[in-house]
């Protein structure tokens, strides 16, 4: 063969060489893209209009679906999960939180159904504290104390979104901005909640912080859990089982006295799993200041971070609600103040005890106790705690 001859037939086999890579190529990238457009998403998100607060903001409801059924309802006003449907053991679906048909309502006052709380969860001793020789007050709202954030807490500010997401995963993404001083509280704190539907029926909640001054935090869910799916029931007929030693004990204020209490030999001993209405109503000093449980448990093994901490069950549906987060406490309540004047969605109203909630959480009081782990928080730092809340049948 002629050298030229040789040269464009090597120039005619690499061109086909390339051609057949080419067109493999597009081959796969148009297979994939098909597979893509054919993908079921096991997760859904979907938005609708909820109405439109007193100061004329806009508020929208999202849901959250995945394939088992599993439906969480959550709104822009507070954060707030205003409803939460998972089957029980005959496969029947019904909505396990307490909450309310409207926006209206939930601008009224209310006990905290299903929102977001900040910026400090739990009481505040007389609305103040110290921080960097600073006195601080704060807005009272729980006779002299502050109470979760004040007056008006993150529970009544409409939430931005900043992301949605759909497929494995549900995701909603909220911010709020809590300019300086607002209730009192110094900072400007840029705050991130990230909701997360898992294909498991479980729902983390990411909480997230930054400020631009020191300052304290400490947010929380505020769910009222009914697992019976019927709230013209009381929860005194649900187990609970909290991993905690130690919990702490209240003035009649509900403020901390300082201590650390022993639960063994007590009501408040639920190391193992036992009836909420078994202790309840005992002769002890602390069940008469909470009128019923109303206080935080020092959770175990808070320095190994993220673990399972508490579980209920309802042992008629076969619903169990596990709790799992990363902080050291949990605020164990079983709706005492609730008292039969709020309307339930389906008619009747939430009578005492009709729901309870377990508040993951730094200790109430914790900027006026020293001994209590910190909820400071500095510029150039990040607040950032997780807690899931995984529901499934027995």
């Amino acid at each position: 063969m002629k050298p030229f001859t040789k040269i464009c037939y090597l120039f005619l086999l690499l061109g086909t060489l390339l051609l057949n890579v080419n067109c493999k190529e597009k081959t796969m990238k148009e297979g994939n893209e098909e597979m893509s457009k054919g993908e079921t998403k096991t997760i859904k998100v979907e938005k609708s209009d909820y109405g439109v607060a007193e100061r004329g903001e806009k508020v929208e409801l999202f849901s959250l679906k995945n394939i088992n059924g599993f439906e969480v309802d959550i709104i822009t006003y507070g954060g707030r999960i205003t409803s939460l449907k998972t089957v029980d053991n005959k496969g029947k679906l019904e909505n396990v939180v307490l909450g309310f048909e409207n926006l209206e309502q939930y601008e009224k006052d209310n006990p905290f159904f299903g929102a977001l709380v900040g910026r400090y969860g739990n009481r505040i001793a007389k609305g103040k504290f110290s921080l960097n020789n600073t006195d601080y007050t704060l807005a009272k709202n729980n006779g002299e104390n502050s109470l979760h954030g004040g007056l008006k807490g993150f529970d009544k500010v409409v939430w931005k979104v900043v992301d949605i997401q759909d497929g494995d995963k549900g995701v909603l993404k909220l911010s709020y901005l809590s300019k300086n001083m607002e209730e009192g509280f110094p900072g400007n704190l840029t705050t991130m909640v990230t909701y997360t539907l898992n294909s498991d029926n479980s729902l983390d909640v990411l909480y997230e912080a930054t400020t631009d001054k020191t300052t304290v935090v400490n947010l929380t869910q505020h769910s009222y859990f009914n697992l019976s799916g019927d709230f013209s029931q009381t929860i005194l007929d649900h187990e609970v089982e909290i991993d905690a030693d130690t919990y702490i004990p209240v003035d009649g204020g509900l403020i901390p006295t300082g201590e650390l209490a022993m639960v063994e030999g007590t009501p408040f001993d639920f190391r193992e799993a036992k009836l909420v209405g078994k202790d309840i109503n005992a002769e002890n000093e602390q069940i008469k200041l909470g009128g019923g449980f109303d206080h935080c448990w020092v959770l175990n093994d808070y320095e190994s971070g993220y673990r399972s901490v508490a579980k209920a069950y309802h042992p008629e549906s076969g619903r169990t609600l596990e709790v799992l987060t990363d902080e050291p406490g949990i605020q164990f309540y079983t709706g005492n103040f609730l008292d039969g004047t709020l309307p339930a969605p389906n008619g009747g109203t939430f009578a005492k005890r009709s729901g309870f909630c377990l508040e993951t959480q730094h200790y109430p009081d914790s900027p006026n106790q020293p001994k209590f782990p910190s909820v400071t928080l500095e510029p150039g730092d990040k607040y950032s705690t997780k807690t899931t809340f995984k529901f499934s049948t027995k």
